[in-house]
């Protein structure tokens, strides 16, 4: 009875830690986003050497992005508002379960423009997330799509600009690596960007804007 007695408590007692861990879990930002992407895959599979597109908003809202790239399989993980540091939290969820042919990623805008990081600091969270990449998959090609230049975030364009180019040269000093300029593609002939491609929070992308992003980035996809 008493062996009973103690093997109740030590039960109790782990059933306590397990629904803490699952409260702290749930209460992580974008773990619900997580969780929604795991039920996807379990409804509707993985496809086989699938094309990764990871990222935040700009991404989340291509929900028709297999549409734009006829003969290419495309799973789209974005999740809007996130940062390269949510990036990094989650990378053995965003990564493990997809063993894709190639990862693009868009994630950085909302560093800069939520946290008020340096563009350095910015650049250290993207080497760590390419780290994760390389530690997964060494051989995997990655492309990184620059921040663009979104105009209901101007005051932060200085910090996008120096980003961009510090990633830029970072990508040039890794194999298998790719820096795709999405900035002049948005720009009208006096080189100014085009509003009339955001919607009305001038931050978020119409159809037109993708259209143009995906004349740019088509070229760079396996």
């Amino acid at each position: 009875m008493k062996y009973n007695r103690q093997l109740f408590k030590k039960l109790f007692f782990l059933a306590m830690i397990l629904n803490s861990l699952l409260f702290f879990a749930q209460d992580k930002p974008y773990w619900k986003e997580i969780q929604e992407f795991k039920k996807l895959d379990e409804i509707n599979g993985i496809s086989k050497k699938p094309i990764l597109f990871l990222g935040s908003s700009s991404f989340t809202y291509w929900k028709d992005v297999n549409d734009y790239f006829p003969g290419k399989t495309i799973i789209n993980r974005g999740f809007g508002g996130s940062r390269l540091l949510d990036l990094n939290n989650y990378s053995e969820e965003l990564l493990t379960p997809y063993n894709p042919k190639q990862i693009v990623i868009y994630c950085g805008e909302n560093d800069i423009a939520t946290d008020n990081p340096s563009s350095a600091e910015v650049l250290e969270r993207f080497k760590t997330f390419f780290g994760k990449i390389r530690a997964k998959y060494p051989k995997v090609p990655v492309a990184y799509v620059s921040i663009k230049y979104s105009p209901s975030r101007e005051q932060f364009w200085p910090q996008m600009k120096e980003l961009n180019q510090s990633i830029q040269a970072y990508l040039k000093t890794q194999k298998r690596a790719k820096y795709i300029d999405i900035t002049k593609v948005m720009n009208d002939e006096n080189g100014k960007v085009k509003t009339d491609i955001f919607k009305e929070d001038m931050l978020h992308m119409k159809p037109e804007g993708y259209r143009l992003w995906a004349k740019v980035i088509e070229p760079y996809l396996k």
